[in-house]
C-alpha cells in the first residue's frame, strides 16, 4: 500500500468545525461535498457506520476541494481500508495506540479519541498531539477540555458528541481546542430529504460562530 502525500490537518483547524458524516447512499457524496464546500467547510469526518462508508470516502477524496476523514474506526484493518480509499487522517472513538502508529506510517494523521488523564498520557506516547475528546458534552463540555489542557499544554483537543450548533463558541474560545465536530451540519433528516441547501446554510452559520468565537478580544489563540 502507498502512502498518500502527507496534508496536515490544517484545513480543520482554519476553519475550526469538522463535520461528522453518517451516509447510507454513496449518492449523496458528491451534492454534500458541494453543498459543505459552499458553507464554508471543505473538511468531513466520513464515519465507517454503514457498508457505504468506505464508497463514500472514495467518492468524496476524488474531490480535490475536500480533505476527508474517516471516524469510527475501531481496528488497524479500517485505518488501512479507509486510507486506501483516499482518507487522510482517520478518527477513532477510543485510543488503541496500534492504529495511531499504523496511520502515521501510512502518512496520515490519527486523532484518537479519550475521555481521561491517562488517555491523553497514552496518545501522547503513541504519537498524537491532536485527540478527540469523546463523548465531549457527557464527560463536562468546555470545563472538561480546560481541565484535562491544564497539564498538556502541547496537546490539541477536538470535541466530539453531543456537541452541537450551540455549543461552538463556547469550545473554540478555549486555545487548547483545535476544532470542534458533530453531525448537526449534515443531519440524518436533511440527507433523507435531499435539502443540502439546508445542510450549506448550517455549515455556513457554524464557521461564521467558528470566526466570531476566535475573534473575541479575550481568545488567546491556538494553544
Amino acid at each position: 500500500m502507498t502512502a498518500p502525500t502527507v496534508r496536515p490537518l490544517a484545513t480543520v483547524v482554519a476553519v475550526g468545525v469538522l463535520p461528522v458524516l453518517v451516509l447510507d447512499d454513496p449518492d449523496h457524496s458528491a451534492p454534500l461535498a458541494d453543498a459543505l464546500v459552499a458553507g464554508g467547510l471543505p473538511c468531513a469526518e466520513v464515519t465507517l457506520r454503514t457498508s457505504a462508508a468506505i464508497e463514500v470516502i472514495r467518492r468524496m477524496a476524488a474531490d480535490p476541494r475536500m480533505l476527508v476523514g474517516a471516524g469510527t474506526v475501531t481496528t488497524v484493518q479500517q485505518a488501512e481500508s479507509a486510507v486506501a480509499a483516499g482518507a487522510r487522517f482517520v478518527v477513532s472513538p477510543g485510543l488503541d495506540p496500534a492504529i495511531v502508529k499504523r496511520c502515521h506510517a501510512l502518512g496520515v494523521d490519527a486523532l484518537p479519541g479519550v475521555a481521561t488523564a491517562s488517555e491523553v498520557m497514552a496518545a501522547v506516547a503513541a504519537g498524537a498531539r491532536t485527540v478527540k475528546l469523546f463523548p465531549a458534552g457527557p464527560l463536562g463540555g468546555p470545563p472538561m477540555v480546560q481541565a484535562l489542557a491544564a497539564p498538556f499544554a502541547r496537546v490539541r483537543f477536538v470535541p466530539t458528541g453531543g456537541v452541537g450548533a450551540g455549543d461552538v463558541a463556547a469550545y473554540l474560545r478555549l486555545p487548547a481546542v483545535a476544532a470542534v465536530g458533530g453531525s448537526w451540519i449534515a443531519t440524518a433528516g436533511a440527507l433523507r430529504a435531499g435539502d443540502f441547501a439546508a445542510i450549506t446554510q448550517r455549515a455556513a452559520a457554524a464557521v461564521d460562530d467558528a470566526r466570531r468565537a476566535r475573534a473575541a478580544d479575550d481568545w488567546a489563540g491556538p494553544a
